[in-house]
């Protein structure tokens, strides 16, 4: 019987079980260590467009999860006084991507990856560093506290801060502050009802969203220097900036309590990195990427990763060709966007939303433009592959009950 290949996951989040699920899928001993007690990812949403749902297609999960969609009716973007400048319809974004847009918990997705994992599988509590990636001749080495473990494929999902990275390029200048922090909150508003939003203000937004679960997802960025911190709370410091924007903000901020709020620096990679992989080692997610959050593409792009990878993990260099361009150019459409949602000028702002309000009258479904060629991707292998078309993929909303369903 032929020996199974060894593959060791640095990083247990959502771009490093994917990788984990697939590989295994794929005959590979798996073993993922993550630094953390817990696979418990921090209390925040993450939303999942149609291009990711497909790439969980691959290893058996995309319908689970699509079936957490909350997102039915319209949603749209709104000013902090509550006018809406664009209204965008669910059915729409499904029909025209092959798919619904689904925002659920980290958690759950978390959750069910790890289950389709054996229990030995994840070693929480565990401290690795790659001590060597290996070659063509020889296995690379991972180090942790209880000894080196040798693989045929090192897959790096170690985060926005991996030490892989540098390992692998040393010269590479790493991440840079994008200039504003975010705050987000899962919680329950008993009582609430509104549609999906965002919402863009001077310097400032908030996106407030309901999940299936009953719970509302919401967000926040602000312009504000690295390392600032509120002098008392994070939720005071949301009151100050947010309390007096249009419904349903007061009453989620209401809601919140001060632990409840997480607030993060983004930071993202300006520089493209030369390659994703070096040896037998190959970089996954926020570990290759870092992007800013506007586009919500950074876990969707983990994904995809992972399902790639899973692809070429013979061929990693086919790796990199397959995703260095393609996450380069939109981890730069996102810091494109980030500068338009956080403008700062009062004349530009006024010309902004009264461009946006006048498009989306005039062409409504024009907005969706800027997600073609991100939400329409096809993983390179079954159900789907890359170019072509499959069926059931046309979704459709019923006249009944004014839910989405896929049509045949």
């Amino acid at each position: 019987m032929a020996q199974s290949r060894r593959a060791v996951v640095i990083g247990g989040g959502i771009g490093g079980l994917t990788a984990a699920v697939a590989l295994r899928q794929g005959g590979w001993d798996v073993t993922v260590l993550e630094r953390a007690p817990s696979l418990e990812p921090v209390g925040a949403g993450i939303s999942l467009a149609p291009n990711s749902l497909r790439a969980l297609d691959v290893i058996g999960l995309g319908d689970e999860i699509r079936d957490l969609a909350a997102w039915q009716g319209d949603g749209g973007l709104r000013t902090p006084s509550g006018r809406w400048l664009s209204r965008t319809d669910a059915a729409a974004v499904a029909e025209r991507f092959g798919g619904p847009l689904v925002l659920l918990h980290r958690a759950t997705l978390v959750n069910s990856l790890a289950a389709r994992l054996p229990a030995e599988t994840v070693r929480t509590g565990i401290a690795a560093s790659l001590a060597d990636p290996g070659d063509a001749e020889r296995p690379a080495r991972v180090s942790t506290p209880d000894g080196d473990l040798e693989a045929d494929l090192v897959v790096a999902a170690d985060g926005i801060q991996s030490a892989v990275r540098p390992a692998l390029f040393p010269r590479h200048p790493g991440t840079e502050y994008s200039g504003f922090t975010t705050w987000r909150v899962v919680i329950p508003v008993p009582g609430v009802e509104f549609a999906s939003h965002e919402t863009w203000g001077r310097g400032r937004i908030w996106g407030s969203h309901p999940l299936k679960d009953g719970r509302v997802y919401a967000y926040a960025a602000a312009i504000t220097p690295a390392g600032e911190r509120a002098p008392d709370d994070e939720k005071a410091e949301l009151l100050r900036r947010y309390g007096d924007w249009h419904d349903p903000i007061p009453a989620i901020l209401a809601a919140a309590r001060p632990e409840d709020v997480l607030r993060h620096d983004v930071h993202h990679i300006t520089e493209p990195l030369p390659a994703y992989h070096r040896g037998r080692v190959a970089l996954v997610g926020d570990a290759a990427h870092a992007m800013p959050p506007m586009l919500g593409q950074g876990g969707n792009q983990a994904i995809e990763d992972a399902i790639v990878l899973a692809a070429h993990c013979d061929d990693l260099a086919a790796y990199t060709a397959a995703r260095l361009p393609r996450t380069t150019a939109i981890a730069r459409q996102a810091a494109r966007v980030g500068r338009l949602n956080l403008m700062t000028g009062r004349a530009g702002i006024v010309v902004r939303n009264s461009a946006l309000a006048a498009l989306s009258k005039a062409a409504p479904l024009l907005f969706l433009r800027g997600f073609e060629g991100i939400a329409d991707w096809r993983p390179p292998q079954a159900p789907y592959a890359a170019g072509k078309r499959t069926a059931g993929n046309r979704w459709r909303r019923s006249p009944r009950e004014g839910r989405l369903y896929r049509t045949r």
